[in-house]
């Protein structure tokens, strides 16, 4: 039996798979449509609805030497002397710190996740409004007939 024959002979099944199709991309449809609305509010009225959920401080990367060493040489106590492969770490350490930092200040993380945030909505609307359409155009022209 396929799918066409069960749904004919079973009318009360293509009914409630119409009416919950519909449902569902109305679902779709009104999700979509709050998420663009309150993406919109933040944006334009509510501009701080965001700014504690970004205010994340900056680990900084453990350095490449040890601590107490790093202590020493900064306040000029003791005798502690770099060797050639631990200033080649600090310059491997600083220039990946650098790059790590002009990466870092690139990144809008409030802009990023207002663009996914409307992506998101925008997803649900194309797939939730041609849902309910075509089952909610059927559903209308069978009540028509009947």
């Amino acid at each position: 039996m396929t799918l066409a024959v069960i749904m004919e002979k079973y009318p009360l099944i293509r009914k409630i798979y119409l009416y919950l199709f519909t449902i569902v991309g109305l679902s779709l449809i009104v999700i979509g449509a709050v998420k663009l609305i309150d993406l919109g509010l933040k944006m334009t009225v509510f501009k701080q609805a965001d700014s504690q959920q970004y205010s994340y401080q900056k680990m900084p990367l453990s350095a490449p030497i040890s601590e107490q060493k790093l202590d020493n040489i900064v306040s000029g106590q003791g005798n502690a002397q770099l060797t050639e492969e631990e200033k080649a770490q600090i310059q491997r350490w600083l220039a990946d710190y650098k790059a790590w930092q002009e990466t870092q200040s690139k990144i809008d993380p409030l802009t990023s996740d207002r663009q996914r945030q409307a992506s998101n909505a925008i997803a649900m609307i194309i797939v939730g409004l041609p849902l309910y359409l075509y089952h909610w155009r059927i559903i209308k022209k069978e009540t028509k007939e009947a």
